[in-house]
C-alpha cells in the first residue's frame, strides 16, 4: 500500500530529529560552560569535536539557533550566546495571530486572553510597590490619551505606554518584555482588522477609570476594569472572522 501523500518520509523525520537534537545539545553544551550573554561560544571547528558531527549538519542546527534568538552568529568575529531578544517570539505570535483572523480568530483571541490574565493578575502587586512618581507617570499616559480622543486621532502609541508604566514599578524586565511582544501583536492586530467604530473619548476614559482606582488602592476595581479593557478588540476580533 502506498504511504499517505502528506506522509514525512522516514528518514526524512530522522534527520530532523537528528537536527532538534543536536539543537538540544549546544543549548546544554551553553548550560554546562556556564555561559552568559554575550559570551563567547567554541568554534565550529571545536564544536563538531565536542559534539560528534559534521560541520554542515552543526551550521543547520546554529542556524535554527540563531532563528530563535539563543545564539547570535557575528561574521568574522564568531557566536555568541545571544542577549534577552523577544523578536523571534513576536514574530511568530504575530504571523499565527494574523492566520488565524483568515480563519475562526482563535489564536488571536487566545492572545488576548493571555495578556488579559497576566495584566489583571498582576496589577496588585503593581500597586504595592507603586510610588507618586509612578502614579503621576501613569496618569501624563492618559493625559495624552484624552488629548489625542478629543482631536479625533487614535492612541494606540499612548496605551501602550500607559501599560508599560502601570507595570514597570514591580522592575520584572520578562514581564514588560512580554508586554512589548503583546503590543507589536496588537498593533498588527489592529492593522488587519482596521479601526473598528470604537470610541476613542470613551476608551480614554476608561483608561482614566483604570488610572483612578490604581490612584485610590481599589485593586479590585483596577483588575475588573483591566479586564473590561480587553473586551473592545474581542469583539473587533470576531466581527472581523464574522464570528
Amino acid at each position: 500500500m502506498p504511504p499517505p501523500v502528506n506522509s514525512v518520509p522516514p528518514a526524512r523525520f530522522s534527520a530532523q530529529a537528528r537536527l532538534r537534537a543536536l539543537q538540544s545539545d549546544i543549548m546544554e553544551l551553553i548550560l554546562d560552560r556556564d555561559l552568559e550573554p554575550g559570551d563567547a561560544l567554541p568554534t565550529e571547528n571545536e564544536l563538531c569535536v565536542a559534539l560528534g558531527v559534521g560541520r554542515n549538519t552543526l551550521r543547520e542546527s546554529l542556524k535554527v539557533l540563531q532563528a530563535l534568538g539563543v545564539i547570535e552568529i557575528r561574521h568574522g568575529f564568531g557566536m555568541f550566546v545571544a542577549p534577552s531578544n523577544f523578536e523571534a517570539l513576536a514574530d511568530g505570535l504575530m504571523f499565527r495571530a494574523r492566520l488565524s483572523l483568515r480563519h475562526h480568530g482563535l489564536e488571536a483571541l487566545q492572545l488576548v486572553d493571555v495578556r488579559q490574565a497576566l495584566e489583571s493578575g498582576l496589577i496588585s502587586s503593581a500597586m504595592d510597590v507603586m510610588s507618586a512618581a509612578d502614579l503621576a507617570s501613569v496618569e501624563a499616559s492618559v493625559v495624552r490619551m484624552e488629548e489625542l480622543a478629543a482631536a479625533g486621532e487614535t492612541f494606540v502609541e499612548a496605551d501602550s505606554d500607559f501599560h508599560g508604566r502601570l507595570f514597570a514599578p514591580l522592575n520584572n524586565e520578562l514581564l514588560l518584555n512580554l508586554l512589548g511582544v503583546f503590543w507589536r501583536v496588537y498593533r498588527k492586530i489592529h492593522t488587519e482588522i482596521g479601526p473598528g467604530s470604537e470610541d476613542r473619548v470613551a476608551l480614554a476614559a476608561l483608561h482614566r477609570s483604570i488610572y483612578t482606582a490604581v490612584a485610590a488602592g481599589d485593586k479590585a476595581k483596577a483588575s475588573e476594569l483591566l479586564t473590561r479593557h480587553f473586551d473592545g478588540i474581542r469583539r473587533r476580533i470576531k466581527e472581523a472572522v464574522g464570528e
